[in-house]
C-alpha cells in the first residue's frame, strides 16, 4: 500500500510542498507591508526590507485601502 511516507518522498508532493511554503511566505511578507507603512517607510524601502518588488508592496497597499472602502 502507498503510505504517507511515500507519498512525500515523490517529486509531485515535494513541489507541491515547496509551492505552498513559498507562497505562505509570500503572503506572510504582504501582511507586514501596512505596519511598515503606518510606521513611516516608503514603498521602496519596504519592498527592500521584505524582498519584494515595489509593484507587490503597492499592489498589496492599494487592496487594503480598497478593502476600507
Amino acid at each position: 500500500m502507498f503510505g504517507l511516507s511515500e507519498l512525500k518522498q515523490t517529486r509531485v508532493y515535494q513541489e507541491a510542498f515547496q509551492e505552498g511554503q513559498e507562497e505562505g511566505e509570500r503572503l506572510g511578507k504582504l501582511k507586514a507591508v501596512l505596519p511598515m507603512l503606518s510606521a513611516g517607510l516608503n514603498v521602496e524601502q519596504i519592498a527592500e526590507a521584505l524582498d519584494l518588488s515595489v509593484e507587490e508592496v503597492r499592489q498589496a497597499a492599494q487592496q487594503h485601502s480598497q478593502s476600507e472602502d
